[in-house]
């Protein structure tokens, strides 16, 4: 069922026999578990939204380079999940904060069998462990710019850099972003059109690189880049 779609992914991305095993497990999970904490659970939709989406990524030498790289707000393991699968020289943590979302990430990573995986079960905001610890942090759907990059500047290593899954571009939400990045310590690198899959438009990657050391007063306490998020 998914083998041929599957194999333009491996065609594209060079991807082993072993790794489009893995993927065809976590398509085939997204499809029978009830639980799966996705709106797009069918292979043939989830093989475009949720895997050619994520392994987009790999155009970008930050993300093919990373040897540590964090997802914040996982969810159901988008875009972390694949990347870590094409990247297996990699550590990737997958960061969910919702006791259900980290049982089926668990689940799902067990069962496709990513052992360069960890789930952390802890909002961004609270991870002392991976503060200042990650090559690239990544995040797809989560919250509004200013807000992600708060999130992911404390995680980032010097030099490190954050990259925001976007879709149609929104110059108002970009100027708050770059206000935000330089209380930051970040510096936007670039604005990466790609198209995942066939039909897809208004896809963007937008990267930036921390440039300086995050101010000691951040992270904020849980909940607060929300509730007055920077740049504003």
């Amino acid at each position: 069922m998914t083998g041929p779609d599957l194999a333009g992914l491996a065609a594209r991305y060079g991807l082993s026999a072993r790794q489009i095993s893995q993927f065809e497990e976590i398509l085939r999970t997204l499809e029978e578990d009830e639980h799966a904490p996705t709106a797009v659970r069918s292979a043939t939709k989830a093989l475009d939204i949720h895997l050619a989406d994520s392994l987009v990524a790999l155009e970008l030498d930050q993300i093919a380079a990373a040897t540590n790289i964090a997802d914040i707000g996982a969810g159901a393991g988008f875009p972390g999940l694949p990347l870590a699968v094409a990247l297996p020289a990699a550590r990737v943590a997958l960061v969910e904060s919702q006791r259900r979302k980290c049982d089926f990430l668990t689940g799902i990573v067990s069962t496709a069998g990513v052992e360069n995986t960890t789930v952390v079960c802890a909002r961004a905001e609270d991870w002392r462990d991976g503060l200042e610890s990650n090559d690239v942090v990544v995040a797809r759907a989560l919250a509004p710019q200013p807000v992600v990059l708060e999130y992911a500047a404390p995680l980032l290593r010097i030099g490190g850099s954050l990259v925001d899954w976007r879709g149609r571009r929104d110059a108002d939400e970009e100027a708050a972003a770059l206000g935000a990045a330089e209380t930051l310590g970040l510096e936007l690198v670039e604005i990466h059109r790609v198209q995942p899959f066939d039909g897809a438009t208004d896809r963007h990657l937008h990267v930036f690189s921390k440039a300086s050391v995050t101010p000691e007063r951040f992270p904020r306490r849980a909940g607060m880049a929300r509730k007055r998020p920077l740049g504003g």
